[in-house]
């Protein structure tokens, strides 16, 4: 298989930091599709799932596959927000209340080594029944419920109450708002602060022009 041609501008810090948070932005958008629809654009979902199960990547480029065009509905989403243009607050919504629990976690050792120990187990499914296999997704899921909804502030899903409440959807929901916990982790590692979207808004912006 021929690899995925890797995007220069990676190299640098600010358009790192943009990618991982287009990614938290991107599973925002996901969690929303699923909630009202019952469906996620695969191109967006599996990137997403790939990079939560890659857990000792070979480089920051192989953890979104090598290429923008993979987180190209978060980097929509970002465009918007730096560009102070309207965008679905629901989504919005969503992704920054990602960054606060991450911020969350970050400081809860304890969660952050079950994460550490359980993910790898997880890959494991992935390697025999595939990354995207409904067994994957909900174990995704459920480690999400283990961990992250026992903090006293979570994620408030709106959608269609029926499809919330069908078969594998919860599990689902969970396991993309872990894809952005994921990825908020990530830009925070990357040097990543809330404070930079409002004092470096245009040092971003270029950042994000390189990537088109």
């Amino acid at each position: 298989m021929t690899p995925t041609p890797i995007h220069r501008s990676a190299d640098d810090p600010t358009t790192r930091q943009a990618l991982a948070l287009a990614g938290v932005f991107q599973a925002a958008r996901v969690v929303d599709e699923l909630a009202r629809t019952g469906q996620a654009d695969e191109r967006a979902w599996n990137p997403l799932l790939h990079a939560t199960l890659d857990t000792d990547p070979e480089s920051f480029e192989a953890i979104y596959g090598g290429h923008p065009n993979h987180l190209r509905q978060g980097l929509e989403v970002l465009e918007a927000v730096l560009g102070r243009r309207q965008q679905n607050p629901v989504v919005l919504r969503y992704g920054f209340s990602l960054l606060l629990l991450m911020n969350k976690l970050r400081k809860n050792d304890r969660m952050m080594a079950t994460l550490g120990q359980e993910l790898p187990r997880i890959q494991g499914q992935a390697e025999h029944f595939g990354e995207h296999h409904e067994n994957v997704v909900a174990s995704l899921g459920e480690l999400y419920q283990q961990t992250l909804s026992n903090f006293k502030y979570r994620i408030v899903v709106q959608g269609d109450p029926g499809l919330l409440q069908s078969r594998g959807m919860p599990e689902r929901v969970r396991a993309a708002l872990l894809t952005g916990i994921r990825f908020a982790l990530l830009w925070h590692q990357q040097g990543g602060r809330r404070w930079k979207l409002i004092f470096q808004r245009k040092a971003m912006q270029r950042a994000l022009d390189a990537l088109n």
